[in-house]
């Protein structure tokens, strides 16, 4: 076993305990953000000026009416930023724009004594705008050819060979929308300047070093003027990876000309309609099958809506080509990457970062093939599982292979899957308006940022000389019990009762230049960071401890708070220990650092191994569905994940019960939607509010819920054996969109293929339920010796065949079959 993942005796690691702020949190006593407002004299308060219509140039801003409202203390336009007029890592975010880009554009900012004096000096700002044509969804944009950033494509073998060797050959389009992140806690921050001109700012940020350096150049300052600290977050899910820089920067140029500390908050419609949200994509594809169903090609093309600026969209398109795969061996790909640009709040990070994007496409083919192959869809996916020694498409080994199949068929034994498949044949034929169906899905999630300079944490330990510590690392804590780990991580590295361990709000002046906490990777690299500067001084405390007990360093061991000599009943207690230290003169503080080794990726012809490791994981889920509205319920969802040795099984469990709820909300509620008419209010976000953005509530929770940790699962390369667990078990609710698409289907003819909208809404739902009742397939089908597949002839009518939409054709020979829009039926491809 590993030096990094070796656990001592007794450790505190892998013991369930509840989050380290969970009383706090429901006692009402947890500060956050903009709680410490009201601990601020003489805060002003920011309030946007925005523009509503979805593009156009100002041609004036004329902000005088604003200061003649009572209360008003200073505008904040461009004229004002002393450094760069730029809120985005990419340089294409103007803090101050001459340009509104999508419909609810901040241009200016008024600050005021008051909220309410902000807001009526902001509604009396004059903006002259010239409209121009705007693009809002990604079709417009595809269409229009509006691109932008990185065009990336992944090639593996020889499509062409590979579709000629396919016996079955299926092709179609697929849309899917983003996801709002609607944390609890909208943006803020609150910026104040000390006596020698430093700015100090409270942020709900994931990337403090980042806000700093964005606040920093903005204001035109060195970054160690600026400090960012974030107490905690009520929710981010990526949404404040990259979008809070901006209004800190915002409160940071208020302060810094005012004197007086600025308070930044938006409202939740403010945060709605100004932030960005889940990349939706578009994705064209054609796959090829053999006789068995095993897939021989895949050319996809995948476009990203990235909204009016790039943001994280880039590699938010590399994770989803690198995801395309999921669990599946493809021995011939190419697919392709594009961004479009559209006259839309920019989108970013959300809780998978493009890895959902990418394995949402190949689930949906191998739910809608499945039926057209004949096979069962659990049948089809496991006959396309990765073997021992087999690479991703862009060339990664892919370890531990065996659990693919080891999660799948626990998941399938947990969830007495052959007798529930019975039950729910036998309750479909005897309920003709009622269906239910239950499906399963696996998942292969990569760990690690893609940029390979992310991969790396820092800490801060401070032991006192009463024997506490104080832990600083580079993570934030957004609800997601990262905290709790790290004190888990220091206590079992220390030996010592978790008691004994505090940790400080993470800060830029403790630890510099850390990542975000994003990419499942928060516990793995701060983790590492903190072991290792917990061995530092563990290593130091063993010196002395040795010296005190008679024996050598090498002998003495510290459990529970006690330092012991091995053959010795002679002991010493922690604090003893630690004073003893402090009086020989040994430094009781140590700086760690951690950094993911074994990584490389070029991104010009994306191929390497971007990740230390895979989580795996699988759900299986029975829905039961109506057929006169479409209306649905979960019934029960059995998941086995795998989280590698839980660094704190509680959390984890937590984890990935909230991932699961929040993917099913994101495939089957959340329902983003935009005026995409010509009239006054074309790209106003209409679903602005929790009335009308429907979220996972108690209601949508199945009525069984089972999760399992996968045992004996120790990951060699990570912090005391463990796995991320943040992303990964979100992509689990892909059972769900499965379970319903079978719903649907069953009540058609058996065979009946589904196209399933996402979000599959109850509306959408019921509309695949009227296609499979008229018995409407759901992607063109051809095969390389001129039959069509499994009878579904293209755009023609095969003999005693349905012609939908097409022409007679007979070289699709497809008997009892179904023609179908979208493509040529081939004769001898």
């Amino acid at each position: 076993m590993s030096h990094l993942s070796e656990r001592p005796e007794k450790p505190v690691v892998g013991v369930p305990m509840p989050h380290e702020s969970a009383s706090l949190h429901v006692t009402g006593t947890a500060l956050y953000t903009d709680d410490l407002v009201y601990r601020t004299k003489d805060c002003l308060h920011a309030y946007p000026v925005q523009v509503f219509k979805a593009h156009g140039k100002i041609k004036s801003l004329n902000t005088d009416a604003a200061y003649a409202v009572p209360g008003v203390v200073r505008v904040l336009t461009i004229a004002d930023v002393p450094g760069v007029n730029d809120a985005g890592m990419k340089h294409d975010e103007p803090l101050f724009p001459e340009e509104v880009m999508f419909h609810g554009h901040a241009v200016a900012w008024v600050l005021g004594d008051t909220l309410e004096a902000a807001r009526l000096g902001a509604a009396a700002v004059e903006v002259e705008l010239e409209e121009l044509p705007s693009l809002i969804t990604v079709r417009e944009a595809i269409e229009a050819e509006s691109f932008h950033g990185a065009r990336p494509t992944m090639i593996r073998g020889d499509i062409d060979e590979g579709f000629a060797n396919s016996v079955h050959v299926f092709e179609g389009e697929f849309e899917f929308k983003g996801q709002e992140h609607f944390y609890l806690e909208t943006h803020c921050a609150l910026a104040q300047i000390d006596e020698a001109g430093q700015v100090f700012i409270q942020s709900s940020t994931q990337h403090p070093s980042e806000t700093q350096e964005i606040v920093a150049h903005v204001l035109g300052l060195h970054s160690h003027e600026v400090t960012v600290q974030c107490l905690r977050m009520g929710g981010g899910f990526g949404g404040k990876e990259m979008q809070p820089h901006g209004f800190a920067a915002v409160a940071a140029l208020g302060a810094k000309l005012t004197g007086r500390p600025v308070r930044l908050r938006l409202n939740r419609t403010q945060d709605l309609t100004m932030s960005g949200k889940r990349h939706g994509f578009h994705a064209s594809w054609k796959i090829g099958f053999d006789a068995q169903g095993r897939i021989q090609a895949l050319d996809a093309t995948l476009t990203a809506d990235g909204g009016w600026s790039l943001d994280l969209s880039e590699p938010v398109l590399a994770r989803a080509l690198c995801h395309i795969d999921n669990t599946y061996w493809i021995p011939n790909a190419h697919v392709a990457g594009r961004i479009a640009k559209t006259n839309t709040v920019s989108n970013t990070a959300f809780r998978g970062f493009g890895g959902p994007q990418g394995m949402i496409v190949i689930e949906d083919i191998m739910g809608r093939c499945a039926p057209l192959l004949g096979l069962d869809p659990a049948e089809l996916r496991e006959r396309n599982f990765y073997a021992p020694n087999q690479t991703t498409p862009y060339g990664q080994p892919v370890g531990q292979t065996d659990r693919i199949g080891k999660i799948w068929h626990q998941t399938q034994d947990n969830a007495d899957w052959a007798q529930r498949q019975r039950e729910i044949a036998a309750f479909n034929a005897a309920h003709p308006n009622t269906k239910r169906a239950l499906a399963i899905t696996n998942i292969k999630f990569g760990i690690s940022f893609n940029l390979t300079a992310f991969n790396q944490g820092g800490s801060l330990v401070l032991i006192y000389k009463d024997g506490s510590v104080l832990i600083n690392h580079g993570g934030t804590e957004m609800g997601q019990g990262l905290h709790t780990k790290m004190m888990q991580v220091a206590a079992t590295t220390l030996g010592i009762p978790l008691h004994k361990v505090r940790l400080a709000p993470t800060r830029t002046d403790k630890v510099p230049n850390t990542s975000a906490t994003a990419a499942s990777s928060g516990a793995d690299l701060n983790g590492g960071a903190i072991k290792n500067a917990c061995e530092q001084l563990r290593a130091r405390l063993v010196q002395v401890a040795a010296t005190q007990l008679g024996g050598n360093a090498s002998d003495i061991r510290i459990i529970d708070g006690v330092a012991t000599l091995l053959g010795s009943d002679k002991t010493l207690d922690w604090d003893t220990l630690v004073h003893t230290a402090y009086f020989q003169r040994v430094q009781l503080s140590a700086s760690g650092y951690y950094r993911t080794e074994g990584l490389h990726w070029d991104a010009k012809i994306f191929q390497g191994s971007p990740f230390k490791y895979f989580a795996y994981g699988a759900a299986a889920t029975e829905v039961e569905v109506d057929g006169f509205t479409g209306a649905y319920k979960i019934r029960r969802v059995d998941i086995v994940h795998d989280v590698g040795d839980s660094l704190s099984p509680l959390i984890d469990i937590g984890q990935v019960e909230g991932g699961f709820v929040q993917g099913a909300g994101w495939l089957t509620l959340e329902d983003l939607r935009w005026d995409t008419s010509d009239g006054p209010n074309r790209g106003r976000f209409l679903t602005q509010a929790a009335s009308t953005y429907k979220l996972p509530s108690f209601s949508e929770m199945p009525e069984e819920f089972n999760v399992t940790l996968l045992e004996d699962a120790t990951e060699e390369g990570a912090v005391y054996g463990s796995k991320a667990v943040g992303e990964p078990p979100l992509m689990l609710a892909f059972s769900v969109r499965e379970a319903l698409r079978q719903a649907a289907a069953a009540f058609g003819a058996e065979g009946t293929s589904v196209d399933l909208a996402s979000p599959a809404t109850p509306e959408s739902v019921y509309w695949a339920i009227q296609a499979a009742r008229q018995g409407a397939p759901s992607v063109a089908a051809y095969t390389t010796n001129g039959h069509a597949a499994n009878g579904h002839a293209v755009n023609g009518n095969g003999h005693n065949g349905n012609g939908v939409n097409g022409t007679n054709g007979s070289n699709g020979n497809g008997s009892n079959g179904h023609a179908v829009t979208g493509a040529t039926a081939l004769s001898g491809v």
